[in-house]
């Protein structure tokens, strides 16, 4: 281990490993099949990343998410750390040079989506490459009762197979006992060493919070707690809406969506990371790489899709292990709210059949072909088209993207940027001169109410749908609003791209897939109940029944989180009125000191006298004047 505290030392600055780090790192020089189940900023990466450094070779690692890879691609460059990761999009030809180049060139790590072993050219050079370990991040997408389950890790066996002297490493951050186990089974991991984090985080008070009024509920917190926190809400609306009401009421906000252009990401990253608005509003797109570890508040304001997402977001507080909260606040339409979020947008089978029908149909595919056709691809366009509902649709499309059936890239819904650059009562004179804009500019103002204030993606389809007018009318009073000065847009022309990967069968190629279907949302609608469960329940430590989800034993209650703080002072109300009547007796024998009293009752003096406080509030004692408490 003193070569690997020396690389950790030269690249990442850092004295020591972490607590259960060190385990997996050891396991993996030892050469063995190892499994590491490292919470929320248990450093996952260094695990692969510091015993490939201390090799000879190629770290193969194979990661679900692109920005993860260039996150981490980017990451090991800085440290000059030779690093290549082949995402999607990329067409064969630079295919083969990339991996020309990992063979010629000295690269270190070769990051790639499980997806592109199932390219079977790819696999075979990725045989003839020096491979010294390959690592599986964010594992339990390979379990199918995972909250991300991916086909396509099932592949990853295959590697099993064409290197089967090379260890394996599995990691991530959240994984019930079933999926852990799921993950060694279906990777068929040899003998592996297992090691597991706690996920206990005692600087860490978990709190369920009950307010219809949000902001409000916000506000207070915020005020008791200025150390930078991340708010974390439903919607890219939510975002900008509740970022506008914070600073209108005084505090620096900023927030952070999947549709920001990159500029403005790094920009809001940035300024909440040197703290000019340490508040962050978010959606679940925010988080990847994100280190600060003086985060003092984690809030979400609405339910999370499942305790898996909630615990990895709630976990960016107190990484400096100083004392924090992890505030969830509940409503009583929050669970008809999630249900229609998460659970109603959920494909069935005989949707996801009519949808792919029509996909093929759209793009005038004929049965038996499409293998490998290309097409640009516009969901708005196609929902429009056969009047389907988009969530639904574009998890249905999610879903065959994962099943290798088709390939979406670049999903660009909205290819309209808005911002009003004029004054409200400007805009209605625009209007009272121009009766002919007015449904389709009150319908956007309408729809998006942020737009005053920051660029917004407008969707063109759906404003033509609720004004019943085509697209292109929409884009004419558009142009025409920005031609006179009163809005700035920008027009995204690029669309996504959609791929076939397989020939054309309806049912048949549908019914291949269904049981996963099936199976993915059953597993949604009970990690849903989990998360309502953990709400509703008020009788139970919140901390205590996380561990349990997770499969840990725990013997105490935490004392912090907000079931333990109301049970110690139901506790303590009930110690003091029992005080109360004991006080008021001793005292109708005669008057007596603080002093007197306490070394009576032998009791904490400390409470004693919070006690004493508040019978001279309620006037049911008195001081007299040598001090003494008496009955009125």
């Amino acid at each position: 281990m003193q070569k690997a505290l020396q690389i950790l030392q030269k690249y990442w600055g850092y004295d020591s490993f972490r607590p259960t780090q060190d385990d997996v790192i050891q396991s993996v020089l030892e050469g063995n099949d190892t499994f590491g189940l490292l919470p929320t900023g248990g450093g996952k990466s260094l695990c692969f990343q510091v015993p490939a450094m201390v090799q000879e070779g190629l770290c193969l690692v194979v990661s679900p998410l692109v920005a993860l890879m260039k996150d981490q691609v980017t990451q090991l460059q800085k440290r000059d750390i030779k690093a290549i990761a082949l995402t999607g999009g990329i067409h064969s030809e630079e295919l083969i040079q990339l991996l020309d180049n990992c063979q010629f060139g000295n690269y270190k790590f070769l990051y790639l989506s499980p997806e592109r072993l199932e390219q079977d050219w790819v696999l075979e050079r990725i045989k003839t490459l020096k491979i010294s370990l390959i690592a599986i991040d964010e594992a339990h997408c390979i379990s199918q009762w995972g909250h991300d389950f991916r086909p396509s890790y099932l592949k990853i066996a295959k590697l099993k197979e064409a290197f089967p002297k090379i260890p394996f490493v599995a990691l991530t951050a959240s994984a019930t006992p079933e999926v852990q186990q799921d993950i060694l089974t279906s990777l068929g991991l040899e003998n592996p060493q297992v090691f597991t984090k706690s996920f206990a985080r005692a600087n860490l008070g978990y709190h369920v919070l009950k307010s219809e009024d949000k902001l409000f509920k916000i506000k207070q917190i915020l005020s008791k707690n200025p150390e930078p926190s991340i708010i974390y809400v439903r919607n890219r609306k939510s975002c900008v809406e509740y970022a506008s009401q914070l600073n209108d009421l005084g505090f620096k906000a900023t927030y952070y969506h999947g549709g920001l252009p990159p500029k403005e990401k790094e920009a809001n990253m940035q300024a909440w990371m040197n703290e000019s608005r340490p508040i962050m509003i978010a959606t679940s797109a925010f988080g990847m790489g994100i280190d600060k570890p003086n985060v003092k508040t984690v809030i979400h304001v609405q339910l999370p899709e499942n305790l898996e997402s909630y615990y990895q977001e709630a976990g960016r507080a107190g990484r400096n292990g100083e004392k924090a909260f992890a505030l969830l606040l509940s409503s009583s339409n929050d669970v008809l709210q999630a249900e229609g979020q998460f659970l109603s947008v959920l494909p069935e089978v005989a949707f996801l059949k009519e949808m792919y029908k029509k996909l093929c149909s759209y793009f005038q595919v004929p049965y038996g072909e499409g293998l490998n056709d290309e097409f640009p691809f516009s969901l708005n366009k196609f929902c429009a088209h056969y009047n389907f509902p988009i969530l639904k649709t574009f998890n249905a499309l999610q879903f065959l993207d994962r099943q290798s059936i088709i390939s979406l890239t670049n999903e660009q819904s909205e290819k309209v940027q808005l911002q009003f650059v004029i004054e409200t009562r400007e805009v209605i004179r625009y209007i009272s001169l121009n009766p002919d804009d007015e449904e389709i500019i009150t319908t956007i103002l309408r729809s998006y109410p942020g737009i005053f204030e920051v660029v917004t993606n407008v969707n063109t389809v759906f404003v033509a749908k609720s004004t019943k007018v085509t697209e292109e009318k929409v884009i004419q009073v558009l142009e025409k609003l920005r031609d006179r000065g009163i809005v700035d847009m920008f027009i995204m022309q690029n669309e996504s791209k959609l791929t076939f990967l397989e020939v054309r069968e309806d049912e048949r190629t549908i019914n291949r897939v269904a049981k996963y279907l099936e199976k993915q949302n059953l597993t949604k609608k009970s990690q849903l109940a989990s998360v309502i469960t953990y709400v509703a329940d008020e009788v139970q430590c919140k901390s205590r029944l996380l561990l349990t989800y997770f499969g840990e034993k725990v013997e105490k209650d935490c004392g912090a989180c907000s079931h333990c703080l109301n049970k110690n002072k139901n506790k303590e109300n009930s110690e003091a009125n029992h005080l109360h009547v004991e006080l008021l007796n001793v005292l109708k024998k005669a008057p007596m000191t603080s002093r007197e009293i306490a070394a009576i009752f032998g009791a904490d003096e400390h409470q004693l006298l919070a006690v004493l406080k508040k019978m001279l509030e309620y006037q049911m004692v008195t001081l007299n004047d040598k001090n003494q408490f008496t009955i009125i």
